[in-house]
């Protein structure tokens, strides 16, 4: 039981680098997403095929094998241009990954907001003389988010447990912890199943309040 508790100990220990990547990398793609979801929805064909083909390349993709070419290959692409840079720390890339990442999804869910919103307002405000600016800025908006809010909350749950990938990045989140205390002590069954513990210790609580604000609403 010792070993567990120890397990459960070394995996808590990566929780805060693990939630400040999730919390960051949520922003961003909130921001980038609401980009997106507009782009789709534009009537322009070169934006919405510009934001289509985006959330096609990111949704097609793993997370792992982006955060791999934005960690290492970014740096060798701008080396063979004489460029010189490198990530300060891994952490920076990981958060700039799963935002851009998170974003692809975001933007699907907000776009299913705006297209939730009801025609009639919409027509409403352009009766009255708003341009489209104003009618998403005041009308569509507050209500997409508003319909979104619980999307967005799982999207937040989901990237809490998609982090664990960054350990091939070498950023110590709960994953890595645990990997390093099981390579250094060959105590993998406690070290793993501490992690598990973590994940659920951190997530179950925030689904159960998501659900009850879905019930609420």
């Amino acid at each position: 039981m010792e070993n567990y508790i120890k397990g459960i100990k070394i995996a808590f220990a990566g929780a805060e680098t693990t939630l400040i990547i999730t919390g960051i990398a949520v922003i961003i793609g909130i921001v980038i997403g609401f980009l997106v979801a507009v782009g789709k929805t534009s009537q322009i064909k070169i934006v919405k095929g510009i934001a289509t083909c985006y959330v096609d390349v990111l949704r097609g993709t793993p997370l792992l094998v982006q955060a791999l070419l934005l960690y290492s290959g970014v740096p060798m692409i701008l080396q063979a241009y004489h460029i010189t840079f490198r990530w300060e720390e891994p952490i920076v890339a990981g958060i700039i990954a799963c935002g851009i990442n998170s974003s692809a999804y975001v933007g699907e869910i907000i776009r299913g907001g705006l297209k939730a919103v009801d025609k009639g307002q919409i027509e409403a405000a352009k009766s009255i003389g708003m341009n489209g600016f104003q009618r998403m800025r005041l009308i569509v908006a507050p209500q997409a988010f508003k319909i979104v809010v619980p999307s967005l909350g799982n999207e937040f749950v989901t990237l809490i447990k998609e982090t664990a990938v960054l350990s091939a990045i070498t950023i110590e989140e709960i994953t890595r912890k645990s990997m390093l205390w099981s390579a250094a002590t060959f105590k993998a069954w406690p070290a793993y199943v501490g992690t598990a513990i973590c994940y659920m210790i951190l997530t179950i609580p925030l689904s159960k309040i998501i659900e009850r604000f879905e019930h609420r609403e």
